[in-house]
């Protein structure tokens, strides 16, 4: 029964590809609001899985499968494909440029995540942590402009780079209570804007926006407490 929860929470996780493929199916198919649920969704699956692989104990019982290499995998399908697409498909960058623009994202994760250091010993991730999702999710719900979105995508590319540290959520024991609970109402009020479309309460999709920049407040402290930063080889 141990090894059978193992594997499953295995399945849980690559559950995550399928959701990917289905969700560039609705962009594709100008359904925004069933892809942008079904990207909430996988957001769930990954903030979940982890937990469920500690608990299932998967390391120990499915040594063969590397747990940590089929979430990246799945990762980079949804925080950073799926988005990319959507910020293509959707037209949230200039016409006629967002076929180059989109190709930073793609190739800087691409580079983030193949790094050994991606994620630290102390449960941070260093350098900005593809969250590419909730990027497009905000430049599509709040209408931002075009050329804003371009520079928003850009800069954020290059922050791929930098070695800053990020809070790792569901790790990172640094105001983890805080930072879930708050995570939580986060999610509450996305769901409202989603449901809510294509005609999201503005209020409530802005008022969301306090997660984001608690988020990046919260990383950017914690990376000066702890010290000079690190170089990256």
């Amino acid at each position: 029964m141990r090894l059978l929860l193992a594997w499953l929470v295995h399945l849980y996780t690559a559950l995550g590809a399928a959701v990917a493929v289905f969700t560039v199916a609705l962009v594709a198919g100008g359904r925004y609001r069933e892809a942008l649920a079904l990207m909430g969704l996988a957001l769930v699956l990954d903030a979940t899985d982890g937990t469920l692989a500690r608990a299932a104990r998967v390391k120990e019982l499915v040594p063969r499968v590397d747990g940590a290499r089929l979430d990246d995998i799945v990762d980079y399908l949804n925080y950073v494909f799926v988005p990319c697409f959507l910020f293509l498909w959707a037209g949230l960058l200039p016409a006629g440029h967002g076929w180059w623009i989109v190709c930073l994202p793609l190739l800087a994760s691409a580079y983030g995540f193949s790094q050994a250091d991606a994620k630290t010993p102390d449960h941070f991730f260093l350098g900005f942590p593809s969250y590419w999702n909730v990027v497009a999710f905000y430049c599509f719900v709040l209408e931002l402009s075009p050329w804003f979105n371009a520079f928003l995508v850009i800069s954020l590319s290059v922050m791929v780079f930098v070695p800053i540290r990020y809070i790792y959520p569901s790790r990172n024991a640094f105001l983890q209570g805080l930072t879930i609970t708050l995570g939580a109402v986060w999610g509450v009020l996305c769901f409202v804007v989603v449901f809510y479309l294509p005609t999201p309460p503005p209020g409530v999709a802005w008022a969301s926006l306090f997660f984001p920049a608690y988020y990046l407040g919260l990383s950017f402290w914690s990376h000066w407490r702890h010290g000079p930063s690190i170089s990256r080889h």
